[in-house]
């Protein structure tokens, strides 16, 4: 995340998936993260052309991609996958892209779907962005801590 500290401006946020992948968007003052859309183009190498596209019509700063850590902080297979895709995705596009811990997102996004009684095809559409969105959010509360302790507020 250090590699965001000094970025200005809209963050992109990233819930990666094999089948689907959650886009959310910052607002230039990073405070607040809303849900943009859900991608469905197969490959890791099509989504992050897709993403990288994304990122630049919406002039996005930076990206952070969530990090599906294993609940005793270790990085399996699915992390690994999202790594590689970060990877990708960085070389794709001119702006920093950091990895964040995404645990427990995917349980607060269906607790929320559940609370609001969101089931079916509606709960499928929505549930990636919802991810993205509160990755994106962690991001922005994790970046605005770091910046008031980097200048002692």
């Amino acid at each position: 995340m250090e590699q965001l500290l000094n970025v200005k401006g809209k963050l992109l946020g990233v819930d990666f998936g094999d089948k689907r992948t959650g886009l959310a968007i910052s607002n230039d003052g990073q405070t607040i993260a809303s849900g943009v859309t859900q991608i469905s183009v197969g490959g890791m190498q099509k989504t992050a052309e897709a993403v990288a596209k994304i990122a630049a019509e919406r002039g996005v700063w930076g990206i952070v991609v969530g990090l599906p850590v294993n609940m005793d902080g270790s990085h399996g297979p699915r992390a690994q996958h999202a790594e590689k895709f970060g990877r990708i995705l960085q070389g794709l596009v001119d702006v920093p892209v950091a990895m964040l811990d995404e645990r427990m997102t995917t349980m607060a996004a269906s607790r929320y779907l559940n609370e609001t009684d969101t089931r079916g095809q509606k709960r499928k559409s929505v549930i990636d962005t919802l991810s993205a969105e509160i990755i994106l959010q962690n991001a922005l509360d994790k970046l605005k801590y770091m910046r008031e302790r980097e200048c002692g507020s």
